[in-house]
């Protein structure tokens, strides 16, 4: 029987591979079941198959049921799974996808931990999402006032574009009807990058809630990743739906977005935007066997030795 302990290790070089997948597929009112190596999902018009390893995130709607079996052999081929509500628009739980590393998170929680290193990541971010202004010596506050410049002059300028008219933000948490086209996309496409940014941080090993910019939610640094791509991917593919008609926005937001997502191939970017933001060079990771798991334990000066040794009475360094 295979377990855990016997699959093959994965380290966040190879999680790579996670820009060749297809960004999302969402799935509602369906049995999701395993079928050799790819998943089916069955509903009244008959049975449809998915090669599980060209998932990047499953998101699975209401209605949906998924077997063991299902699981098991997306969690073998490292894609996300998230449960998520009517139109893909709530987030209720993710399914975390394996990694054998700790490489990745070790570095986030030195960054996170040190207030000075959390302030320059926090301002790298703002720099990847608008590079044409410098957050160098910028504190918190004028941070987020120049998202907040930033954001207003979007959707003012994808309006011009699209011919869309846009008023304000206007999300109704527990009402997806009640927003105007527009807004309606801006929160599918918000909630699809939500669930696509999570499957890459748990796939590369990452904390979902050790944030940089967003804080005091069990996922600040997801919703961290997914704003950096938020005015040149996300609130596009918005109006770019909103502008067909006011009918099946949501529908058309997650196939908007799923096209801009792969043309871009925006996994691959996430994976070595988050490794860049870290400091990341993946030397951690190169050493020992990497077809089988390697556990270290931490000895004095900096020193780690092998685990699963007895070093009763031994000098380790």
């Amino acid at each position: 029987m295979a377990t855990v302990g016997r699959r093959g290790a994965a380290t966040p070089r190879e999680l790579t591979r996670v820009g060749d997948r297809i960004s999302f597929v969402y799935l509602e009112r369906c049995v999701v079941h395993r079928d050799d190596n790819a998943i089916t999902a069955e509903d009244a018009d008959g049975v449809t198959h998915i090669p599980s390893a060209t998932i990047g995130t499953l998101l699975l709607g209401p209605g949906t049921r998924i077997t063991h079996q299902a699981m098991t052999v997306l969690s073998d081929s490292g894609a996300g799974v998230v449960w998520v509500g009517e139109h893909g628009v709530r987030f209720y739980a993710g399914g975390r996808a394996l990694t054998r590393s700790s490489g990745l998170v070790e570095a986030q929680a030195l960054a996170w931990a040190n207030p000075r290193r959390r302030l320059d990541v926090a301002r790298a971010m703002y720099r990847l999402r608008f590079p044409d202004e410098d957050p160098s010596g910028h504190t918190r506050q004028e941070l987020l006032s120049m998202e907040g410049r930033r954001l207003k002059r979007c959707y003012r300028d994808e309006s011009v574009r699209t011919g869309v008219p846009w008023q304000r933000r206007d999300y109704h948490r527990d009402d997806f009807s009640a927003g105007d086209a527009p807004n309606q996309g801006v929160t599918a496409a918000a909630q699809c990058m939500y669930g696509i940014a999570h499957a890459v941080v748990a796939a590369l090993g990452c904390s979902p809630g050790l944030g940089f910019v967003h804080s005091g939610h069990e996922r600040s640094f997801v919703l961290d990743i997914a704003d950096l791509y938020k005015t040149d991917v996300a609130i596009p593919a918005a109006f770019d739906a909103a502008s067909e008609g006011p009918e099946d926005v949501a529908a058309r937001t997650r196939r908007a977005l799923r096209d801009r997502v792969n043309k871009g191939r925006l996994l691959d970017r996430c994976v070595q935007d988050i490794k860049d933001l870290l400091g990341y060079d993946g030397m951690r990771d190169t050493s020992g066997d990497a077809g089988s798991d390697r556990v270290t334990l931490q000895s004095d000066h900096g020193v780690e030795v092998e685990g699963g040794r007895n070093y009763d009475s031994e000098i380790i360094w």
